[in-house]
Order: C-alpha cells, then sequence, then structure tokens
C-alpha cells in the first residue's frame, strides 16, 4: 500500500476539512459512498490540514481547526477501550466540524464481547418529535441486560448514545426508537453526515455505553423492501444504492 500523501476532502457533521491523508487513512474514511469522512480516520496532525470549512459560518478557512481530544482509556466492552475521543473545533465559532472515537483491543485475536452495563434510568425521557412514516413507541423500564435488547428497552436508555458498526466505527447518534411503515421496530439515528437513517431492531447487537451493530444471524436480504445485505440498513423505496455503506441494492 502507498504511503504516499494526498490532499482529499473529509467531511464531519459540522464541515470538512481539506487535508494530505495515506491510502490507509482513505480507506478509514470510506463508508463505502463517494464521500470520506473524518469521524473514522481519528486525529490527523495540524501540519497535515490545509484548509476547513464550518457549516455555522458558511465560510472556508485557512489551515486546520482547533483539535480537543482526551484519553479516557475506557472500557466499553469486554476487549473494548476507548482510547482516545475529541473534536474538530472551527476557529471562528468554535462550533463542531467532527467528533471522533478512536478504540483499541486489549487482545487484537480475540473477539469483542458484551458492553458495560447501562445505569439505570431513573426519570423518563420527554416525548420525540415525529419522524415522517416512523411511529414513537412509549418508554418502558431501563435496560439491565447487555445482550441483545428487546422491545422492553427504554427510549430514555438509547437516546443520544453513540451507534458504532461491527468494525467499532460511529455511524450516527441514536435519535428515538420507531416503528417503520412495515410495522417493525427500528432504531432512528441521525447519521454523520446529519441525515436521518433507520436501524432495523434485530441488527443491534449490544447495547451499552454505546450501541454496537451486528447482522443478525436469521437476516436475509428480501426480509425487509430496500434492505441492505451488507450492513443491513433499510433505505427508502426505490433506492439503487445503499445509503449507509454504498452497496448495490437487489
Amino acid at each position: 500500500m502507498s504511503s504516499e500523501l494526498r490532499l482529499k476532502k473529509l467531511r464531519g457533521s459540522g464541515g470538512y476539512v481539506m487535508a494530505n491523508v495515506t491510502d490507509e487513512q482513505q480507506m478509514k474514511g470510506n463508508l463505502g459512498g463517494p464521500d470520506l469522512f473524518l469521524a473514522p480516520v481519528g486525529r490527523l496532525d495540524n501540519e497535515k490540514i490545509s484548509k476547513h470549512f464550518c457549516n455555522t459560518c458558511e465560510k472556508e478557512f485557512e489551515g486546520a481547526p482547533k483539535i480537543e481530544f482526551e484519553n479516557p482509556n475506557e472500557e466499553v466492552a469486554e476487549n473494548l477501550i476507548l482510547a482516545e475521543r475529541g473534536q474538530y473545533i472551527c476557529s471562528s465559532c468554535n462550533g463542531t466540524i467532527a467528533e471522533y472515537r478512536e478504540f483499541k483491543k486489549q487482545d487484537e485475536a480475540g473477539d469483542i464481547g458484551n458492553a458495560k452495563p447501562l445505569e439505570p434510568t431513573v426519570q423518563s425521557a420527554p416525548q420525540p418529535e415525529p419522524t415522517p412514516q416512523v411511529q414513537s413507541t412509549p418508554a418502558a423500564e431501563p435496560v439491565q441486560e447487555t445482550t441483545q435488547p428487546g422491545p422492553a428497552t427504554s427510549v430514555s436508555s438509547i437516546e443520544g448514545r453513540a451507534v458504532y458498526d461491527e468494525s467499532a466505527n460511529k455511524i450516527g447518534i441514536a435519535k428515538q426508537v420507531g416503528i417503520d411503515s412495515n410495522q417493525s421496530m427500528v432504531l432512528v439515528i441521525t447519521k454523520n453526515d446529519g441525515t436521518e437513517g433507520s436501524i432495523p431492531w434485530s441488527n443491534i447487537k449490544k447495547v451499552g455505553e454505546v450501541v454496537l451493530l451486528g447482522n443478525p444471524e436469521d437476516a436475509t436480504p428480501a426480509s425487509q423492501p430496500g434492505k441492505c445485505a451488507n450492513c443491513g440498513f433499510v433505505n427508502k423505496e426505490g433506492s439503487k444504492f445503499c445509503e449507509e455503506c454504498g452497496t448495490k441494492l437487489q
């Protein structure tokens, strides 16, 4: 793999940066579509970033944005450590251009186990705003288990938690639990690019400090119209390519 640096646009939820990146970093930032994303790449050296654009300012600035980070070294699941979390921040308005999380395995050859238990929720969450073709489900009792969540998983336990795919890449933030047009339970998320999407409830593998996804064993490409056989994302009817990973739909 070439180590040559190439100037690329890396998108975040609040803007983008222009940075010189390696082929390996490009692969990390490629989530399957035409764009590259900053969150999976993690922290870049300031000198590698030539410009940054802030959606709030609607303006491009020379040089790198501010980068603030911390190293919690927190165990979020068995054999999975949150080594670093940080933000790219606009140098003008201090708006967030992108957030990132870097995870490490304690045992690289081992698998990721159960997520850490959630703290019991003592207050009910406010009613979520309605989403087109998605009906909110009422809040139930707090989550007590960290295995595959069932219908009793509470809205308040999941709202606002980061959602990661099975490769530990952040794909968005949990917004609410709902019912889709097929009367199937889904998790509505705000994706990294700011758009909204839904994930079949059966694709949620673990719920802890974060929401971890995994393909259900009994999933089939034809189980839902528009469902991606690769990542399980449910796309809009008539879509030819998966909005999440870019795979061509059947």
